[in-house]
């Protein structure tokens, strides 16, 4: 057999770079669930709601500045590396000297006036080395997007999912019991986490793409790269906080017990948007290579076929923690502080699936169209944030037997417009990816319907059942049946893919 008949199609062995990467982070979701819960445990039952809000509120600022000053690297640098043919190692250390130099600097004005940190004042004065992350977030994004670029999944999986979701939930525990830094016990196993899994990145990029031989930087040359990255990283940072806002503006609204007990839905919530952002480093250089090649259809193909794979795996999920929701958040403190968080984690669940379309859309906009990319993420924060401002001030016209249940309110208020303001934006930027490429743009299949409607059944009969066995037995159950009828229902040859090593096999076999 010669080698032209040995190798797969070439859309075929794209798909399958695709899907061996979304088994990889698949399995990377699934450590990451394993170590996050008992995170949260820790949290709600050792620090309590109102420790966690000072902790989310500073987490707002330390992760926006991180990104913004990681310089859109997270998915820029794939087509920069794409454009170049020379060594590598040299271009992503003036990326990796950017981001240093800026972190350090805007860290260091973080940690002497920290009040935008702490907008409910600090714990302690621990607090404020929280900004010690800010660099070390920065890097990682640039090391880990490196790796991405060679298709090396696993180490995002490792640093990601296994080294600082399990580095923070040990240390949290075991720095509670230490005296002297207790009170911030929360933000010294958050900055022990994020230096642990920068650690986990650097090993194997020193590894394959060894130290920059023969680097100078070059003003002219480092001051291009920046300019070219300014919308991206915009893009990055707004996209980032339609995440965050909703925190930010209830900080101002409610107290910082509803604030935590915001955060601990969020948290839960935030465990299927790992699926989706897991697919962008490995969709990006897919969709670098098939744009130097012109082949729009293929990349459509590509957007498509990846968008149903996340809002299938998401919306599997988002049902298996959302229906027993009370369930859920009840495990992660006493008497029940966190319950009154359900009716907010279910619109943070809702406004994840409904994202979904909006992010892969987006995989490719950033490099056809990122001036109009930015101006639609502008537009989407500036929605959510009118929505949230909006409900928080018609929640205050409302009469509340109890005090407390306006901020209950407030919380499932914010989630919901974060949900309207996504679905909005996927609407928008998959319309606009259609027009630039010519073809049409839709993952929604009706098998989501039915496997939905069947999972809701199987559901409320769990509900019924004591907590413990509808956590047990109630979510498996709802995950088996939605996924059986996804399955055999919406699921083609070319979806299977994502379960099958084979194309893989045959595409290194071919080599």
């Amino acid at each position: 057999m010669s080698e032209e008949t040995a190798k797969p199609p070439e859309g075929e062995a794209d798909m399958a770079v695709l899907a061996k990467g979304g088994r990889t982070n698949f399995f990377g979701f699934l450590l990451r669930l394993l170590a996050r819960l008992p995170f949260l445990f820790i949290a709600g039952q050792l620090y309590g709601a109102e420790s966690v809000g000072r902790y989310a509120s500073a987490l707002i600022i330390v992760e926006l500045v991180a990104l913004i000053c990681s310089i859109g690297e997270k998915r820029g640098l794939a087509q920069r590396l794409t454009d170049c043919e020379e060594d590598h190692a040299p271009l992503i250390a003036d990326s990796m000297l950017v981001a240093l130099v800026i972190s350090g600097v805007v860290a260091t004005l973080l940690f002497f006036y920290p009040a935008p940190l702490f907008p409910n004042g600090m714990g302690s004065e621990w607090d404020r080395w929280i900004v010690l992350a800010i660099p070390g977030y920065a890097l990682t994004e640039i090391v880990l997007a490196a790796q991405a670029y060679k298709y090396d999944i696993g180490t995002t999986v490792r640093a990601r999912a296994i080294v600082e979701p399990w580095t923070i939930s040990i240390l949290a525990g075991v720095f509670f019991f230490i005296p002297a830094i207790s009170v911030a016990g929360l933000t010294m196993a958050y900055i022990a986490s994020i230096f642990a899994g920068l650690a986990a990145g650097l090993w194997p990029f020193f590894r394959t793409y060894g130290q920059p031989k023969n680097w100078v930087p070059h003003p002219a040359r480092i001051g291009g790269m920046v300019m070219r990255a300014l919308p991206l990283a915009a893009a990055d940072a707004i996209e980032w906080g339609t995440r965050r806002l909703d925190i930010f503006i209830l900080g101002f609204f409610a107290g910082p017990v509803a604030v935590g007990i915001y955060y601990m839905a969020q948290q839960v919530a935030s465990l299927p948007q790992k699926l989706k952002t897991s697919f962008e480093p490995i969709l990006g250089p897919v969709i670098t290579a098939k744009l130097k090649e012109k082949d729009y259809a293929a990349i459509a193909r590509q957007v498509c076929q990846v968008g149903f794979w996340i809002i299938a795996m998401q919306l599997g999920i988002a049902l298996a923690l959302g229906i027993p929701g009370e369930a859920l958040m009840g495990l992660f403190g006493d008497a029940g502080e966190f319950v009154p968080g359900t009716g907010a984690l279910a619109f943070l669940l809702a406004a994840e699936v409904v994202a979904a379309t909006a992010v892969v859309s987006e995989a490719a906009l950033i490099y056809m169209a990122r001036v109009k990319n930015l101006w639609v993420s502008v537009g989407t924060i500036a929605l959510q944030g009118v929505l949230t401002v909006a409900l928080m001030m018609l929640i205050d016209r409302l009469d509340f037997r109890l005090p407390e249940n306006a901020d209950y309110f407030r919380a499932a208020g914010a989630a919901g417009a974060l949900m309207l303001a996504l679905g909005t934006a996927s609407i928008v930027k998959a319309v606009m990816l259609s027009r630039l490429l010519n073809e049409k743009i839709n993952s929604w299949r009706w098998a989501l319907v039915w496997a939905t409607a069947a999972a809701v059944v199987v559901g409320n009969l769990a509900i019924l059942l004591p907590e413990w066995m509808e956590l047990l037995f109630g979510v498996p159950a709802i995950l088996a049946v939605y996924g059986w009828i996804i399955w055999t229902r919406g699921f083609g040859p070319e979806d299977r893919v994502l379960f099958s090593r084979k194309l893989g096999k045959e595409r290194n076999a071919s080599r």
